[in-house]
């Protein structure tokens, strides 16, 4: 039986990877998943305790918050504050970007943008929800305050970014643009075990994921890809928090689509919280993720914290054909 590596271990081992790493990036990763031993915790027991359910305020979206959702974001928050290693956060939960005082005299050279509990209003039915972040190298020097500009960043520029998923199993997959590795949680020893080396997204899948319920409400071009997956007997699959989705569809193949709607005529998703991890993710396992302009996740130039995004995300091939609907249906290509 080959010997079982930890998180730690790995991080460690890896960082020889970075020309300039010098330990921070490493200590980072290990807080973060420090932080997701903590929340997994809750989660798992959070039908016993009082924090199931709303939590009485809304977040900067108007969406209300689950009670977990502000706990695990004050628990990511505090463990990455502590490390020194961050110099601030974003957060999905958070109006602004919370700047972190230099810890110890030493200023943070990263910044961590996340969304703390991704489907959140799941957990009440006792379906995964998940955590997802990224981490960027800071643009402002270090002995300056860091500004806005520091996270609006396009997704190109991640160091790092990975997704914890709280489901039968507590899984943490992550990036640092040399492939993609999972790490599934051993409750005996409290440790995350290498479990997942180097995964690989196949080609193509028999599932796609999709809303389906606002059909009417997609554009043409969707509306035909969707009956073309139809047609193919492609399974639907959607569980309504898209750690849970995506992670599905990077071992077993397959399309996840979150269109623009007449509601949300940017899309729904956020670029900095979910498209942009999620698009490093699938892209250093061999998959495409655009949005339904066809622009390339990665390359867009986001303009603010809480800026939405359509996505189109999964196996290379489906992408590609998914395009050519686009191309076909779209009054207007701009491809």
């Amino acid at each position: 039986m080959s010997r079982i590596v930890t998180l730690d271990e790995f991080i460690i081992k890896r960082q020889k990877d970075f020309s300039y790493a010098t330990g921070e990036l490493t200590g980072l990763l290990r807080d973060i998943g420090v932080a997701s031993k903590i929340v997994n915790r809750e989660v798992n027991k959070a039908g016993l305790v009082n924090i199931l359910g709303v939590e009485g305020s809304a977040n900067t979206h108007g969406e209300a918050q689950q009670k977990l959702d502000v706990y695990a974001n004050d628990k990511f928050i505090e463990c990455l504050k502590n490390s020194g290693e961050c110099a601030g956060v974003a957060s999905e939960e958070n109006e602004e970007f919370i700047p972190f005082p230099a810890f110890e005299s030493k200023s943070g050279k990263y910044v961590v943008i996340m969304d703390p509990l991704d489907g959140s209003s799941n957990i009440d039915v006792n379906v995964s929800v998940g955590t997802i972040f990224a981490i960027y190298r800071r643009i402002t020097e270090e002995d300056q305050p860091i500004e806005l500009s520091d996270f609006l960043q396009p997704g190109l520029k991640q160091v790092a970014a990975g997704y914890v998923l709280y489901g039968t199993s507590t899984i943490l997959v992550y990036t640092t643009g040399r492939g993609v590795n999972g790490f599934t949680l051993d409750p005996s020893i409290g440790e995350f075990c290498l479990s997942h080396r180097d995964i690989k997204i196949p080609n193509r899948g028999s599932y796609y994921s999709v809303n389906q319920g606002y059909y009417l409400k997609f554009d043409l071009e969707m509306r035909r890809y969707i009956d073309y997956c139809c047609d193919l007997n492609l399974g639907l699959r959607y569980i309504g928090s898209m750690v849970s989705d995506i992670h599905r569809i990077l071992f077993q193949g397959g399309i996840f689509l979150y269109p623009n709607t007449r509601k949300y005529p940017a899309g729904k998703l956020r670029l900095l919280y979910e498209c942009n991890p999620m698009a490093f993710i699938v892209e250093q396992a061999g998959g495409k993720a655009i949005n339904t302009q066809i622009d390339r996740i990665l390359e867009i130039e986001p303009k603010e914290l809480h800026q939405r995004s359509t996505i189109v995300i999964g196996s290379p091939d489906m992408v590609d054909e998914m395009i050519q609907f686009v191309d076909k249906y779209s009054a207007v290509s701009s491809h």
